[in-house]
């Protein structure tokens, strides 16, 4: 025996014991994971408008530091939602940013009424997203206006000053030229259009990717809608949207764009369905709670599988989606990670955000990443997990971005609570518009 282990005890009855780390309850790490997400949106949002930033860099904070992402502020704007109802946040504070915010949104450069993808946030001018790409970004502008609707149905009967933000947040999704964005009348949306460089980008919006949102808001409005045939033909592409393959045994059930008989990144079950409540929700090509169901059980089974074998993949440490990624150099790059597309880096939004479809695997997910001896010191940031890891590589990027932090918070709420799909859902121009199209609802009734 050691010297050693004699130095603190000479009492025989001495009780003294090691300290034992506390466990948190699930509803605890549920509050821990969404109040982390918010911090993005709270105390790192772009100064001036209140909007999100597009990332934020921990080891260079400067960095696009007034560079506003349209869809991100969305999905930040439903997280300010949840903040409030969970007491996160003071409901006055945040009231007045979200005044801020439409103020801003309200003076910002539109195109036919879309906002482009990047807006810089010191004078509200289109920030080009690319060489041809500097006007009217539809997609982005969908994710921004089911946050809109969710403000509006969240403040339409609370103070004057909450109503009258209510009713800003309804007048500028109301300005959205949705049938602009067919090209002249076709049977298809169009992602872009420019001012510059009109339709040269050319890019269709068919299925299946995170673009549904887009054309049930683009058939809710009142102002500018467009008719049902340019989603049976365009987005769903005449019945071709559907696929009967299955992997792990598990139906696949809609053609995944460049992964056909496979699934995409996890961030297509997740960006149309902030708002969107699959639950209940079908139309003549699926069941959507079926479809976000089946893809979160086929990226949990391939992980497990890891027919590549990434060291650490594993039945708590698992979910591949769009996310700054590892480069074979060892820098940091960006993938759309996805079975067809797996460089062994894990997205923690992936799992935290798939809360309402399979709250067993993401709850081994969310304990993963915060109690995890050997993860949690280097993985948890400022904002809580960072954006992207790999334990093959023992490898972490110190960074965030708007759109994987933004539906963090919203999904776990819907798994909670299901705030946001209930505020979405009982919006009448919704409702309408999801009848227009052919769907149906059993847990929100259309008609």
């Amino acid at each position: 025996m050691s010297c050693s282990s004699c130095d603190s005890k000479s009492d025989d009855n001495d009780t003294t014991t090691p300290p034992v780390e506390e466990t948190l309850t699930d509803e605890q790490i549920l509050d821990l994971a969404q109040k982390d997400a918010l911090k993005y949106f709270w105390d790192y949002a772009e100064t001036n408008s209140k909007l999100a930033r597009e990332r934020y860099h921990v080891d260079d904070t400067s960095l696009d530091r007034n560079l506003v992402t349209t869809g991100g502020s969305g999905f930040g704007i439903m997280t300010i939602l949840v903040g409030i109802e969970r007491g996160f946040v003071p409901r006055g504070e945040a009231v007045a940013r979200l005044q801020t915010s439409l103020n801003f949104l309200e003076d910002a450069d539109r195109f036919h009424g879309a906002w482009p993808h990047w807006i810089n946030g010191t004078n509200g001018k289109v920030v080009p997203f690319g060489n041809d790409d500097n006007g009217g970004d539809l997609v982005e502008t969908s994710f921004l206006c089911e946050a809109l609707i969710c403000v509006r149905e969240y403040f339409k009967n609370g103070s004057a000053e909450e109503q009258a933000l209510a009713q800003q947040a309804d007048e500028l999704w109301k300005g959205v030229e949705w049938d602009w964005y067919t090209k002249g009348g076709e049977n298809v949306l169009y992602w872009h259009w420019s001012p510059n460089y009109e339709w040269v980008k050319n890019f269709k919006l068919e299925g299946y990717n995170e673009c549904l949102i887009t054309y049930i808001m683009a058939a809710a409005s009142p102002t500018h809608p467009i008719t049902a045939a340019p989603y049976h033909e365009g987005w769903a592409r005449n019945g071709g949207i559907k696929h009967s393959g299955s992997r792990y045994n598990i139906p696949v059930i809609f053609n995944y764009n460049g992964a056909t008989g496979n699934v995409g990144p996890m961030f297509w079950a997740h960006y149309s369905y902030l708002g969107l409540d699959p639950r209940g929700l079908s139309d003549t090509y699926a069941n959507y709670m079926d479809l976000v169901q089946n893809h979160t059980k086929i990226m949990y089974a391939y992980c497990v599988a890891n027919p590549w074998q990434w060291t650490g993949y594993s039945d708590s440490c698992w979910g591949l989606t769009a996310s700054y990624s590892r480069n074979s150099n060892g820098t940091t790059g960006y993938n759309a990670h996805s079975p067809v597309s797996d460089k062994g880096v894990i997205s923690p939004t992936a799992a935290l955000s798939s809360f309402p479809y399979a709250p067993e695997e993401c709850m081994k997910a969310l304990r993963f990443f915060y109690e995890n001896k050997d993860w949690k010191d280097k993985l948890i940031g400022v904002a809580g997990p960072y954006d992207a890891f790999s334990p093959h590589y023992d490898w972490v990027t110190k960074r965030y971005l708007a759109i994987d932090q933004g539906t963090i918070a919203p999904m776990i709420e819907n798994y909670r609570t299901g705030m946001l799909w209930n505020l979405f859902m009982e919006a009448p121009e919704v409702k309408q518009g999801l009848l227009n199209l052919g769907f149906q609802s059993t847990q929100h009734p259309l008609n």
